[in-house]
């Protein structure tokens, strides 16, 4: 008997990590940081989130930083003259009592010059530390897979 708890035990050890994929800053709470797997010669790589700030005060996400890569940068997708082109923005606003999203073709966070790719395959994690006006620095942990939360392989994740 004591042999079947430890196994369904074991076996529910893993979900209880897979939801313990937020974190808190102040009044803001991010959740399911996510990068795609890219193949080992993608000279970039992008990271996802949500950020939902439950204040009644504005915040700002200033910059970030990971020490997989020499330069991280806020990016998002406009459309100029029926084109979609990225580009980097200074900060992002998170409004009281909203919700941003950082997917695919929207706000994401782009790493260039990586300088650790053990940590982009499937099912490995990397830390991402976040900068905020109001709520100080938080450092997640960037979950790789090898699709988007909701199942699709290609870049058309937007909420």
């Amino acid at each position: 008997m004591l042999n079947k708890l430890i196994v369904v035990a074991a076996l529910l050890l893993p979900a209880c990590f897979a939801n313990a994929h937020e974190y808190k800053a102040g009044e803001l709470e991010i959740a399911h940081p996510w990068s795609q797997e890219l193949p080992p010669n993608a000279p970039t790589v992008a990271a996802y989130f949500e950020i939902h700030n439950s204040g009644k005060t504005t915040d700002r996400l200033l910059s970030v930083e990971s020490p997989i890569a020499g330069i991280a940068q806020l990016h998002e997708h406009v459309k100029q003259n029926d084109l979609m082109k990225m580009q980097q923005v200074p900060s992002v606003e998170i409004p009281a009592g909203g919700t941003v999203v950082f997917a695919p073709m929207a706000y994401h966070v782009m790493l260039l010059e990586l300088k650790d790719r053990s940590l982009l395959s499937d099912g490995k994690r990397f830390p991402l530390t976040m900068h905020f006006e109001k709520s100080g620095d938080v450092t997640v942990e960037v979950a790789v897979q090898k699709k988007a939360p909701d199942g699709t392989q290609t870049h058309a994740h937007v909420q």
